[in-house]
């Protein structure tokens, strides 16, 4: 019985979607067992029954049989008029995106978690969608469960976003957060590819790399112009130290990988290193192999969405979600066309402005600090917060310095290293932080 004593009575049919993956190891398996054991929610929601109908291997003989037909013939994809709707999950940039652009072509949707090929190939392979009125959708290609991809482009498509701060890799996030309790990078590392958090190979991670193509996406639907991985400045974890870890903990912060994109009067900037942020930042409190993402803009202030970023199941979980949306939305037109449609220049690199936290080792002596202090003011450059540590004959500086563009403190510090007293090749992370001076105690 309804509302007011009226009675409802469904009568909609239940539509057939047959499905294709594109690989079948963790996460195509993954999204197949989702598919078969979410059959009901999905079909009481909205009326369609999504199943996969074959799934591309590369020896279909010799591949781990799960539940879905195999096969190692790509074209009997492309060409199958009953297919749907594609999921492409091998990762890679070949063969993927050649297959991901003849489906295409083909008229087929396309779902795809491949990060690198939204990222470089993206205006290609949208260009293709649009001339064959068909959707790519790609959420799980940045921060896998955390919905930021339709955050962006649809709940926040006319807010004006104007800055997105992101720690969007599990695997670094990770391996600093056990290096704030004791461990040293190797160790943490170790444990990160124990548990699974990071490959075998981690140089992906840790270099900052597929931190910056997520970045690279997200900027390009936030602000509406295309960046790729080569306009992302990027840093990894190379230059951490553990004196870092422990500056920043003296200093009531921590140590995070941040991806940062900005649109400032009309230019855009994204880059990716590691930051002190400030322990009341919500970015500090996101711990292990989890994600976050802030959006600012005029018309939200600020919204932060934080989930595991990472995972066979977590992906799988997005895919899932971008075929629901991709059956409920054919025919729409929504979200059929490139995030992009404007060309913005990028901000020149020395105009970021940023309070920065400084590490430099000198001598042991008498107005050693004075000789670094006034090279930071001779480009205009003050310093909130000192903290010093003692090391036999040398002393290691560690300095927070109020907001200044990069291109001074760059200059600052080649005639800091230039200084007799230098010891070693001065450091440079940015802070992150709401608060001002005042309130974080640096007079």
């Amino acid at each position: 019985m309804g509302v007011c004593g009226l009675r409802y009575r469904r009568s909609v049919a239940l539509v057939d979607v047959p499905v294709a993956l594109l690989g079948y190891g963790t996460v195509g398996s993954a999204v197949d067992r989702l598919l078969r054991e979410q059959a009901a929610d999905i079909e009481r929601a909205t009326g369609h029954r999504l199943r996969v109908v074959r799934a591309l291997v590369r020896d279909a003989k010799g591949a781990r049989h799960g539940d879905a037909p195999l096969t190692a013939d790509f074209a009997e994809i492309r060409d199958d008029p009953e297919v749907a709707v594609v999921a492409e999950v091998m990762g890679g940039l070949d063969p993927a995106g050649n297959y991901v652009l003849e489906l295409l072509r083909a008229g087929k949707p396309v779902v795809t978690a491949n990060k690198q090929l939204v990222a470089r190939r993206g205006a290609e392979l949208f260009a293709a969608a649009a001339a064959s009125g068909v959707q790519l959708r790609f959420e799980a290609s940045v921060c896998a469960a955390i919905p930021v991809i339709k955050v962006l482009r649809e709940a926040l498509v006319v807010s004006n976003v104007h800055r997105v701060l992101g720690i969007v890799n599990g695997t670094t996030n990770f391996v600093l957060t056990e290096m704030e309790r004791g461990a040293s990078y190797d160790e943490a590392l170790a444990e990160a590819q124990r548990l699974g958090f990071a490959e075998a190979d981690p140089t992906e991670d840790v270099s900052g790399r597929d931190a910056a193509a997520k970045m690279a996406i997200l900027a390009t639907v936030a602000f509406g112009c295309r960046v790729t991985p080569d306009d992302v400045a990027c840093e990894g974890l190379e230059r951490v130290q553990p004196e870092d870890v422990a500056a920043a903990r003296e200093m009531d912060m921590v140590v995070r990988l941040v991806g940062a994109a900005t649109l400032t009067d009309g230019q855009v900037d994204v880059r990716v290193r590691p930051a002190l942020v400030d322990r009341r930042h919500p970015l500090a409190s996101v711990e292990g192999a989890f994600n976050a993402v802030m959006l600012q803009g005029d018309a939200i202030r600020e919204i932060t969405l934080e989930g595991p970023g990472a995972g066979g199941l977590e992906t799988a979980s997005a895919v899932v979600a971008d075929l629901i949306a991709v059956v409920g939305t054919t025919g729409t037109g929504f979200l059929q066309n490139d995030a992009c449609w404007r060309e913005l220049p990028r901000l020149p690199e020395g105009e970021v402005s940023s309070p920065f936290y400084v590490r430099v080792q000198v001598a042991d002596r008498p107005g050693v600090l004075a000789l670094v202090a006034l090279r930071l003011a001779a480009q205009g450059i003050s310093i909130a917060r000192l903290v010093q540590h003692q090391a036999e004959r040398n002393a290691t500086l560690h300095i927070v310095t109020h907001e200044a563009p990069a291109g001074r403190l760059r200059d600052a510090l080649a005639e800091i290293d230039a200084l007799q007293e230098t010891r070693e090749q001065a450091s440079a992370l940015p802070v992150i932080s709401d608060r001002g001076v005042a309130e974080l105690g640096w007079r």
